[in-house]
Order: C-alpha cells, then structure tokens, then sequence
C-alpha cells in the first residue's frame, strides 16, 4: 500500500446567501483535497472514491491554530485569505416615516 501525501485548504468561509448577518465566519476551516480521482462504479454507475479524508471539515477559532495543527501532522496546506467584509449599515424601521427625510417620499 502506498503512502499519499495529504494537502490541506485553510481558509474563512463566506457568508451563505441565506443569511443577513456573519455568523459562523469568524471561524477558520481546514478541508483536504482530494488525493485520487474520483471513480464510476461500473455496477451501478456511481461515483466514489477510496479517499474518505473529502469528509473532514475541520474548524479552529483562527488561522494560527489551523497552521499549526497541519504543522503538527504534517500536512502541506494553502492559506486561501479572506475577503474584506463590507460594513453592515444599521437600518431602523422608523426612519421611513421621519418628517425629516432628505428626498420626498410618498406611499
């Protein structure tokens, strides 16, 4: 049995688009690559693979601890940086019915 080298993908994950706000991407995941092709099971035309690691999704509360955990087993990795963040704009309901507003609006 050969030995494969196993590398690593180290990065934040965006935002879903389902959500409004950032939650859960302050977080730092580590998620391996793939070591060998993906295969069609002749018999009933499925895909799979031998490589079970494609299931790990690891998650360190910053980027120097996911550095080091694949420092620590060995593991050749690529720091993906993040995209900067946009700021959120508070937004207050009652604004849209000052009496005050800067443009006229009419319901």
């Amino acid at each position: 049995m050969s030995l494969v080298k196993t590398s690593a993908r180290i990065f934040q994950p965006p935002r879903s688009a389902m959500q409004s706000g950032r939650a859960k991407t302050h977080e730092w995941v580590l998620v391996f690559t793939p070591a060998v092709r993906p295969r069609l099971d002749p018999l009933t035309g499925w895909i799979g693979s031998a490589d079970t690691t494609k299931q790990l999704r690891l998650t360190f509360p910053s980027r120097e601890a996911a550095v080091a955990y694949a420092q620590g087993q060995g593991i050749a990795y690529e720091v993906e940086e993040p995209a900067r963040a946009r700021p959120i704009k508070p937004k207050v309901y009652a604004d849209n019915f000052r009496t005050n507003r800067p443009d006229n609006w009419t319901h």
